[in-house]
This record gives structure tokens, C-alpha cells and sequence, in this order.
């Protein structure tokens, strides 16, 4: 029982050295960097984020832990307007997954698109304006 105990410490403990090991990493890469890839998807979001900013800041849309966006609530959009929404919605994930891969490509480390992603994720998230909703840890959403 006492060596399970001791190997389960150890183990944990590595985990947790990879983990901060892999976030440095990330933190290390440059989120800023611009190629022309990188500045034709922000231009292609930056046009699309005003046809957005509505349906947030309806609920209709929410945004998600994982740096993506998705129809939250759609009894938010009348029913005429939910496919232009859902439409929206896919063109900018489209981008957003762009984003995260060039911008890991760019830092030649294209194994750090999950955490540049989840680290967007945060930055969106704690960007977003006062009324808007979020996922939370837990899958749950939460109104900012």
C-alpha cells in the first residue's frame, strides 16, 4: 500500500513537471508573430466580428473553452436568421483553427496547436465585453 502511495506521488508529481514543462513552452512561443497568412485570417475575422458582436451579445452565441465559438442559445435568433448565424459561426471556426496552426507553424512548432489554442481560448474569453457568455471548466456556461 505504502509503495502505490509513493508511485502514485512520484507520478503525479511528473505529470505536473511535464505540465509546467509544455506551458513554459507555450508561453515561450510568440502569440504576436504575423506572416501573411496570419494577417489574411485576423483581416477575415476582424470583418466577420461585427456581424458577431449581435449574437453575443444576445446569448445566441457563446464562447468555448477550447478558443472556438457556438450557437449557445438559438431561440436567441429568429428562425429566418439561424442559418446566416450557424454560417457565421463555422467561418469563424474555420478561421480560428487557421489562426492556431499558422500561428504554431510560424513559431516552428506546429505540436503547440492545442495549447496555443487553449491559451486563445483564455485570452477570448477574458476579452469578451460584460453580458457575453462563456464555457466554463466544467462545460457549463457562464454569463461575463
Amino acid at each position: 500500500m505504502i509503495k502505490r502511495t509513493i508511485y502514485c506521488s512520484l507520478l503525479l508529481l511528473f505529470l505536473m513537471f511535464a505540465s509546467i514543462l509544455l506551458i513554459s513552452r507555450v508561453q515561450a512561443a510568440n502569440l504576436e508573430i504575423n506572416t501573411p497568412a496570419i494577417t489574411s485570417i485576423k483581416q477575415s475575422m476582424q470583418s466577420r466580428h461585427a456581424q458577431l458582436v449581435e449574437h453575443y451579445d444576445s446569448g445566441a452565441v457563446g464562447l468555448t473553452m477550447d478558443g472556438m465559438i457556438t450557437m449557445r442559445d438559438a431561440n436567441a435568433v429568429p428562425l429566418a436568421k439561424r442559418q446566416s448565424v450557424n454560417s457565421l459561426v463555422s467561418a469563424e471556426n474555420q478561421d480560428r483553427n487557421a489562426l492556431y496552426r499558422e500561428i504554431a507553424r510560424a513559431n516552428n512548432h506546429p505540436e503547440w496547436e492545442s495549447q496555443i489554442r487553449s491559451t486563445f481560448g483564455q485570452r477570448w474569453i477574458n476579452m469578451a465585453r460584460p453580458g457575453w457568455w462563456y464555457q466554463t471548466n466544467h462545460n457549463s456556461w457562464a454569463q461575463k
